[in-house]
């Protein structure tokens, strides 16, 4: 009976000493998951103003978390609508003068004064999509986006 729990006993340092190596591992790398900071990038500001280019286009990768800041000059009531980009993507946040909401889901945002928003999202659905300018038609009226 002795040898038994001498054996047992020597079993269970083992492995407290085993899992307390992996641990150690864990906390030396960086952590995984699509909120870590090592899958997060920024892509660059978008700005509304009436007649000015969207910009883009963006190259994104599905399952990396992307933050955009999209401002407006306040020279005209303008917004964007791309509900095909949104619902291909899980909306994290959306950030208005520091109040945050967590949508489900978005189809357009809109701006009637000057101001900033702040989106973060994570890319899902491979493929080709675009956000415009509302009863546009020019092509600097509409910016191009590629998830891979």
């Amino acid at each position: 009976m002795r040898y038994f729990l001498s054996a047992l006993v020597i079993a269970a340092l083992s492995a407290t000493t085993a899992f307390a190596d992996t641990d150690d591992d864990n906390e030396a790398g960086p952590p995984a998951g699509l909120m870590a900071a090592g899958n997060r990038d920024k892509l660059p500001e978008v700005m509304l103003s009436v007649g000015e280019p969207l910009g883009g286009p963006w190259h994104l990768k599905s399952g990396r978390y992307y933050t955009v800041e999209i401002t407006s000059d306040g020279s005209g009531e303008i917004g964007l609508s791309g509900a095909d980009f949104f619902h291909a993507v899980w909306i994290d946040e959306v950030v208005v003068e520091g109040l945050e909401v967590r949508p489900t889901g978005l189809n357009s945002v809109e701006f009637d004064e000057p101001g900033t928003m702040k989106i973060t999202f994570v890319a899902v659905k491979p493929g080709s999509y675009a956000l415009s300018i509302p009863g546009s038609s020019g092509e600097d009226q509409r910016l191009d986006i590629t998830i891979d």
